[in-house]
């Protein structure tokens, strides 16, 4: 198999598991927000979920595996020692996310009011601190995951990594069931399906990596040679993780003033992340150690096709979903999640975060791509000074239009603070020399991509002009918005290839591999 084929089909698998690990997340959702709304039970779950997320993001998908997956892709490639590194990871990383794991439990009031300063006014605040303290040994778990799937990847094998998220939100769903039926708790229940989802994604990933020849069992912990490197190296990472996650922070407390904007935020949250997670997260995952690579063989002209080729899929499949997203917010809203304790009101309010979320759905997906240039060059000084900046038009955007535009101030901050952080991944990058080059053709097609997007656009809002009384109507509401989504992408399929954007038999060849 070719490096190019090798790659498409890395982005294929990463991408199907994502696919189906989104869906059931927005499944999830859905039944959240039919159960509880955007009440304070509602509220007071989703932040104590969001705390292990966020720290996660912090520990492990950011600062730690983004400095770990280089080094031992590196490691596997020469063959000096990955079995023993990467044992040396997991246990130092397990020693670590246990201490803080212990003294987060102590703190865990003044964490729910970090992230929601707001619920310091009513009971909210007690709430989030119970589910928080149940929930919050998830980081342990999925750190560790992560972890384990970054040594999958880099080792080209995708699945477990990839099909692990699954379970997360296959436990939710159950939970969710589970409680309804056996008249439990719902909140409690939920806050208890989390480490227990942990646990189950840990070991999925540990026994594949177990079977793959890295059968990672904690030592007794030790600060080697590599380990300090890696060290130095993921701390300007982690720095970097903290101001992306004083974002979120901004973000959260900005809605938490207003009473279910939390929930508004977090439903529209979960409709933008589905695109993004499927293209972006495949993308991300499979190109950095896929760059790692080929930059430790010098093979420049392998690195700019590699990423040339993923910004030009990446961008084929997410510029019409951010114009979607857009154009026609309400009808998915009100058809997916406006049921049961999810009012119209609801509805309305969360469809406004969800057209400002994808006026920044291509610059997310854009700095997955650009990101590993840089981490696979081992600089991660440089994505932290970017994200200084970045934090500074968030915070300014979502502080300062606070007064004006309520919760949306944040939603306009997160978007505007992420094309902030795009540019500057981009502008940047040109250091690395032509492997970080984006090719002529891609430069060809991206003119093309976005005016067949936006014809597409054109299409959605007149047919959902058309079907406006159906897609209210609850007998058709899901059979006119089916046929909205199917309409708007022949629509998009057809203006693609008469403007030349992409040619069908190459995405279907490129998913085929």
């Amino acid at each position: 198999m070719s490096e190019q084929n090798r790659l498409m089909r890395g982005f294929a698998t990463v991408g199907v598991w994502t696919l189906l690990s989104r869906v059931l997340g927005f499944i999830r959702d859905v039944l959240i927000a039919g159960f509880l709304g955007s009440g304070p039970v509602a509220e007071a779950f989703l932040i104590a979920f969001s705390l292990p997320n966020m720290f996660r993001r912090f520990f492990a998908e950011g600062a730690f595996n983004m400095a770990f997956v280089p080094m031992f892709s590196k490691k596997v490639e020469s063959g000096e020692g990955p079995l023993e590194f990467a044992r040396d990871a997991f246990t130092g990383l397990a020693t670590i996310l246990i201490v803080f794991t212990a003294i987060a439990q102590v703190f865990m009031p003044a964490l729910v009011l970090l992230m929601a300063s707001g619920f310091a006014a009513d009971d909210r605040l007690d709430l989030a601190t119970l589910f928080g303290r149940i929930a919050f040994p998830y980081i342990l778990f999925i750190s560790l995951a992560a972890l384990l799937s970054g040594v999958l990847n880099s080792t080209g094998r995708f699945v477990a990594a990839a099909a692990a998220p699954v379970l997360l939100n296959v436990l939710f769903i159950l939970a969710v069931t589970l409680a309804y039926y056996a008249r439990w708790d719902i909140g409690l229940t939920l806050a208890w399906a989390v480490p227990i989802a942990g646990i189950a994604q840990l070991a999925l990933v540990w026994s594949a990596a177990a079977r793959a020849g890295y059968r990672l069992v904690p030592t007794i912990p030790r600060l080697t040679p590599e380990l300090k490197r890696l060290a130095i190296i993921a701390a300007p990472a982690a720095l970097a993780g903290g101001v992306v996650q004083i974002n979120l922070l901004v973000g959260r407390n900005v809605a938490s003033w207003t009473e279910g904007a939390i929930a508004w935020v977090n439903y529209a949250d979960r409709l933008y992340q589905l695109p993004l997670g499927v293209v972006a997260i495949a993308i991300g995952v499979v190109l950095l150690p896929e760059l790692s690579r080929r930059l430790q063989a010098n093979d420049d002209k392998g690195g700019q096709d590699a990423l040339s080729r993923a910004a030009e899929v990446a961008l084929i499949l997410t510029i019409p979903c951010a114009i979607a997203l857009v154009v026609i917010p309400l009808p998915m809203i009100s058809v997916l999640f406006e049921r049961g304790q999810f009012t119209s009101q609801d509805a309305a309010a969360t469809a406004l975060a969800v057209a400002v979320y994808g006026l920044g759905l291509p610059a997310f997906v854009l700095q997955k791509i650009f990101q590993p240039i840089y981490f696979a060059r081992e600089d991660t000084k440089s994505p932290f000074k970017f994200a200084l900046v970045s934090m500074l038009v968030n915070a300014g955007i979502a502080v300062g239009l606070w007064f004006y535009l309520d919760y949306i101030a944040a939603a306009l901050a997160t978007s505007l603070a992420g094309w902030t952080m795009a540019w500057l991944l981009w502008r940047y990058s040109r250091k690395f020399g032509p492997a970080a080059e984006l090719d002529a053709r891609f430069r060809t097609r991206l003119p093309r991509i976005i005016a067949a997007s936006l014809m597409m656009g054109a299409v959605l809002y007149v047919l959902q002009l058309v079907l406006g009384p159906l897609l209210s109507t609850d007998g058709w509401r899901y059979a006119a918005l089916a046929l909205l989504l199917v309409t708007g992408g022949a629509s998009y399929g057809l203006f693609g290839r008469l403007t030349g954007a992409f040619k069908p038999s190459e995405l279907t060849a490129a998913l085929r591999r």
